[in-house]
Formats: structure tokens, C-alpha cells, sequence
């Protein structure tokens, strides 16, 4: 016989998300419901120790009157799971189960790596490349880079200035633990990245967001970005084009945030730079550390995963003065050590496509600027709903702040854009990313890294579902 012993997450665990939803999600297990842990019947109620801060602190094993502490670092504890991750794992949990989701959460092309890619990387396996590589990366993957680096973005490198990881989150993550301190402040425009605030913690730094407008473009104010600055600054995020927001910096933009920048001394400028290719005329990119006075004080970190179709390559690199970058290397040849050498085989193939990855990506771009053209006209005839035509990425960031309040038959009501993401799930079969997991909770992310045509079933299913919209009740 077994005894079972149950706990629940803090309330405040962002994994809540769909935890409240009605069918579809009846036949998935709760998020937050309480956790059961089964214990033999010979185990007595003292024999668990039960923190009411910690949910269990401790418990013996059968075989042993020591107790395991069962905590774990505060550090750990104190970051938020990606909602990005746990709605798209919710998502495929449910076509799995035979719902017929639309999966537009991830970011993730869906189109095939191209062949060339493929093919070097296939031939890396046949000709016996794989074994271990540098630390660093293959020197001739890294000679590759420096040259693309030139070429395209009219920045100069070695070898040893270069950073070959296990995808670009890697990268931001050491340059990130590499250059905080206790302390120190990650200044970072909102909406952001998911990720960005919880690797300021892991290094022990306080995140301060910086807040921007829809009508802007989602774009940071020179003005507004001077006066957060202090002596804690030590660290500026950027992501050009921006994810969630599809928004592209313009270089006199970037210039007035260089001004700003250059007064003062300990601020450095993380710029990521991952979809650089998926931009759309007329917008250009720019790149932070080509800037007058900005290489000595940029973090470039840029990537294989969102051009070339590669997300399950894990690629990515980091290029920045050298004593930056020795710092983020020892921090990776203690945790994961070099990337795969099969993937960077791949990576150097997809380098050799030409300039911006070639034809291959440009079919690619072309093929999502459809999408958006066609995403931005459907939303527009939407009313209440307000959008920022995204010059870059593959992502809508969407206000629908004016449909909170409104109430759902069989539903309730829609308080946020978690409960709107919920009502899109159940109602819509769409899964979509609600706005506060980038820092802005009257907004909503839609990936349109799907077909066209399932694109269009998904905007249909959308329509019908706000026709189930009451307006919110007169006060």
C-alpha cells in the first residue's frame, strides 16, 4: 500500500497558464494542480519534513534515517519558466490528443533546413567528423564568421574574437554572466525576449525595464533610455530585429543611443542580432558595434537558427573584444564545452550560401513577408485591435487591450492576455503567447512561421471566435 503525500506550486508560478481552461484541456493534467508523491505505507508522517515556504523540504529514504533535503538554490527559484516553452509544449500536448491546434507559439521557421545545410551536415557523420571540437569553435567555422562579419555588417574580427556555442542563448547567457556583477542593473526595452530578465538574475543582476509605446513602434526612447541610467548600469540589451515585436532599429536611432552610451564608461551593449536576414525593404539593419566608438564596448551575438531553418542544429556565436569574450569561453569550457562539430559543418556550409544566406534564405523572407502582409490587412479590419506593422523577424505583436473586460459565455471573462490567450485556445483552437511573458500584458504574439494557408484558417478562427465577445458591462 501507498500513502500520498500532495503539494501545490506557489500561485504565482507562471506555469498557471490554460490551468483554469475548460475543455479542450480537461484530458491534460493541471499545471497547478497539486503534485502527488506516493510513499510506502511503512513511511510514518514524521519521517516528512514539510516546509509551508518551500513545499517539501525534506523526506527519508526507505532505506535510510537520513534525511534529503530536497530545496534548491534561491537563485533557481527565483526565475519564471518560459511561457513560450509551456504553451507550445501545451500545444503539441493537445494535437497529440487529437485536437486540431493551430501551433502559432514558437518561433521556430517551418521551413526544412536547405539541402547544401543538410548535406554538409550528413557528410560530416559519413567522413567520421565527430569528435570534439576547440572550445571556441572549428577554426575555419570562426574564420568563416569573421569574414561574414566584414562582408555584411562592416564589422572586423579574429579568429580569436569569435565564440562558436550551442545556439545563440547560450551565447547571451555567458556574455551576460560574464560581464555582471551582484548588483548591476541589465537595462532592457520592453516588450523583450522572455529570456532576457531571468538571465539577469542568474547572474545576480537587477533587470530594470524600459517601457515602450505601440504608436512608437515599439522602439526605445533616447530620452526615457538616459534617464534610467546610473552608476549600477552595466548593461544595455538590444535585439534588432526585435522579438516579439517583428520592430527594426534605424541607424540614426541606434546613433542617438550610441551618443547616450558613449557617456558612460561601464555601460556595455549586448546586441542581438539573431534575425538580422529576415528583415523586410525598406527597413536595413545596422549593427550596434559598427556604430563610431561602440566595437570596444558591443557583445555581438548572432546565430544559424532563425535564417537558415537550423533551430535543431543548436548554433550560435558571440563576437566581442577578446577579453570579454576569454571570460564567456571559460564559462563555457566548464559547462557544455565546444558545439557540435557535426553542426558546425553545417554552419560553415550555410555561410558559404552567399551574401544574407543567399537565394535559399531569400525564399524564405520572401515567403514570410507574404504572411505578414497578409496578417496585418486581416487584423486591421479587426475593430478595437491596434498593430505595429513588424519591419522584421516573423512575429505580430497585437494590442487587444480593448476586448479586456469583455465577457465569454461558458468562459468568463477576459481580465488580460493570459485569460484572451485561454479563450483563444479553447474557443479558437489557436495557441498564441500572451503579452505579459514580454512585458507587455496588453498585447499577444503570433508567430506567422506557418503556412499561409494555415494562417488563414487561423485568422478565421479568430473572427469567429471575437464574434463570441460581449463588450464589457456599463459601470
Amino acid at each position: 500500500m501507498e500513502a500520498s503525500l500532495s503539494f501545490r506550486r506557489p500561485s504565482s508560478s507562471p506555469s498557471s497558464f490554460f490551468s483554469r481552461s475548460p475543455n479542450p484541456l480537461r484530458s491534460l493534467p493541471d499545471l497547478d494542480a497539486p503534485k502527488i508523491l506516493s510513499f510506502p505505507m511503512s513511511w510514518s508522517r514524521k519521517r516528512c519534513h514539510i516546509s509551508a515556504e518551500m513545499g517539501v523540504k525534506s523526506a527519508l529514504s526507505p532505506d535510510s534515517t537520513t534525511p534529503v533535503d530536497l530545496s534548491v538554490s534561491p537563485r533557481v527559484s527565483s526565475l519564471k519558466p518560459s511561457k513560450t516553452m509551456a504553451i507550445t509544449d501545451q500545444a503539441t500536448a493537445l494535437v497529440q490528443a487529437g485536437v486540431p491546434v493551430i501551433r502559432l507559439a514558437a518561433g521556430e521557421p517551418d521551413f526544412d533546413t536547405p539541402a547544401a545545410i543538410s548535406e554538409a551536415g550528413i557528410n560530416a557523420i559519413r567522413e567520421g567528423y565527430t569528435r570534439y571540437t576547440p572550445n571556441a569553435g572549428t577554426l575555419e567555422l570562426r574564420k568563416a564568421i569573421c569574414h561574414k562579419l566584414e562582408v555584411e555588417n562592416g564589422l572586423s574580427y579574429t579568429p580569436d574574437q569569435i565564440l562558436v556555442s550551442n545556439g545563440a542563448k547560450q551565447c547571451i547567457l555567458q556574455a551576460v554572466v560574464a560581464v555582471c556583477s551582484p548588483g548591476d542593473e541589465v537595462l532592457i526595452p520592453a516588450p523583450y525576449w522572455v529570456s532576457y530578465p531571468e538571465m539577469a538574475r542568474l547572474a545576480d543582476a537587477t533587470p530594470v525595464i524600459l517601457s515602450t509605446n505601440i504608436s512608437d513602434d515599439f522602439l526605445l526612447n533616447p530620452d526615457f533610455l538616459a534617464s534610467k541610467i546610473n552608476e549600477k548600469s552595466r548593461l544595455l540589451i538590444l535585439c534588432s530585429p526585435s522579438n516579439p515585436t517583428g520592430s527594426v532599429y534605424p541607424k540614426k536611432l541606434l546613433e542617438e543611443i550610441a551618443d547616450i552610451v558613449r557617456k558612460h564608461p561601464r555601460l556595455l551593449v549586448l546586441s542581438d542580432e539573431i534575425y538580422e536576414h529576415i528583415i523586410y525593404p525598406p527597413a536595413k539593419h545596422t549593427s550596434f558595434a559598427s556604430l563610431p566608438g561602440m566595437w570596444e564596448r558591443t557583445l555581438t551575438v548572432n546565430g544559424f537558427s532563425k535564417a537558415f531553418a537550423m533551430t535543431g542544429w543548436r548554433l550560435g556565436y558571440l563576437a566581442c573584444p577578446k577579453h570579454f569574450l576569454t571570460a564567456c569561453g571559460k564559462i563555457q569550457s566548464q559547462s557544455t564545452s565546444g558545439a557540435s562539430s557535426i553542426s558546425q559543418k553545417a554552419g560553415l556550409a550555410a555561410l558559404g550560401l552567399g551574401y544574407a544566406g543567399g537565394e535559399a534564405v531569400s525564399v524564405m523572407v520572401k515567403a514570410f513577408q507574404e504572411r505578414r502582409d497578409f496578417l496585418v490587412e486581416s487584423f486591421k479590419e479587426l475593430e478595437g485591435v491596434k498593430i505595429s506593422e513588424p519591419q522584421g523577424a516573423f512575429y505580430l505583436f497585437i494590442d487587444f487591450s480593448s476586448y479586456y473586460g469583455s465577457e465569454v459565455e461558458g468562459f468568463g471573462t477576459i481580465k488580460d492576455s493570459e485569460s484572451l490567450c485561454r479563450f483563444f485556445l479553447d474557443k479558437g483552437q489557436v495557441a498564441l503567447v500572451p503579452g505579459d511573458a514580454f512585458g507587455d500584458d496588453k498585447c499577444i504574439r503570433m508567430s506567422y512561421a506557418a503556412s499561409l494557408s494555415t494562417l488563414q484558417e487561423a485568422m478565421k478562427k479568430i473572427k469567429e471566435a471575437i464574434g463570441l465577445l460581449r463588450a464589457p458591462a456599463a459601470v
